[in-house]
């Protein structure tokens, strides 16, 4: 297919299409879809996953940016009988809302995630998507342990805290180079997420995840020091901490989303 089209995958688009019969019926295994969910799936590429999730769910909606993809996708779905279960979405992911998706509002999203992007796009989708309960998504494997990383690991940072805003984070398996065409020079990993509750506070997520870069931006520093410019001065970011029972020398590193949380709540 790839040929009829004069496909050459791009670095740019972050496209490494999934050509593996078993990785994809594995994928919709681990998602665990019932014939209730709504699944949105970004970059669908050639379609291989989109073919293997549309018997397990109610309806796909299958978000790609490059318009040829974009293009023949339905063709392909629909050549096997399966087009009324699919709706393709021709835009940037990072740029849709949930108005965009009129009565189809996701409940699952599965997806092999462009590389270069795989973080923005999935606490984007998370964030204005409120319908989405659960997830599966394929990113490289150093991504996927960032963002199931908890307070104390050597590679918890800004993607873990955020991730965990929305929900509960974990590897479920990793995934070989050769599944994929262009064989990319890193391994992959797949990632769970179900939705949660964001932490109870009366900080808005946009002044908890302030602080959270904050920490991070300077991680070998102290909150003291780290937090010094959002909070105005060393001195400030101590009462802040020590107001949100946080001792002053610690790491952000060591800190879990509700304790950011808490930090949120005391800016001077």
């Amino acid at each position: 297919m790839a040929d009829k089209l004069d496909l050459r995958p791009t670095k740019k688009l972050g496209q490494n299409f999934v050509i593996d019969g078993g990785t994809v019926r594995r994928i919709v295994r681990v998602a665990d879809l019932t014939t209730e969910d709504v699944v949105i799936e970004v970059g669908p590429g050639l379609g291989s996953l989109t073919l293997a999730l549309l018997p397990s769910a109610r309806h796909v909606v299958a978000v790609e940016i490059d318009p040829v993809l974009a293009a023949q996708l339905p063709i392909t779905v629909g050549e096997r009988g399966l087009g009324d279960r699919l709706t393709v979405v021709g835009a940037d992911a990072m740029k849709i809302v949930a108005a965009d998706l009129g009565d189809l509002q996701p409940t699952a999203l599965v997806a092999n995630l462009p590389y270069n992007v795989a973080v923005p796009v999935l606490l984007h989708l998370l964030e204005v998507l409120p319908s989405l309960r659960k997830g599966l998504v394929m990113v490289q494997t150093e991504v996927a342990d960032r963002l199931a990383a908890g307070p104390g690991s050597k590679v918890y940072g800004v993607p873990s805290v955020k991730a965990a805003w929305y929900a509960d984070v974990r590897r479920a398996g990793p995934v070989g180079r050769t599944v994929f065409w262009p064989v990319p020079n890193v391994d992959s990993g797949l990632v769970s997420l179900t939705r949660r509750d964001p932490p109870v506070t009366s900080a808005s997520r946009q002044e908890v995840f302030a602080v959270i870069d904050a920490a991070f931006a300077q991680r070998r520093k102290t909150l003291r020091a780290a937090l010094a410019s959002w909070a105005g001065s060393p001195a400030q970011a101590e009462t802040a901490l020590r107001a949100a029972g946080v001792e002053p020398s610690a790491r952000g590193e060591q800190l879990d989303v509700e304790t950011f949380a808490r930090i949120a709540e005391h800016k001077p």
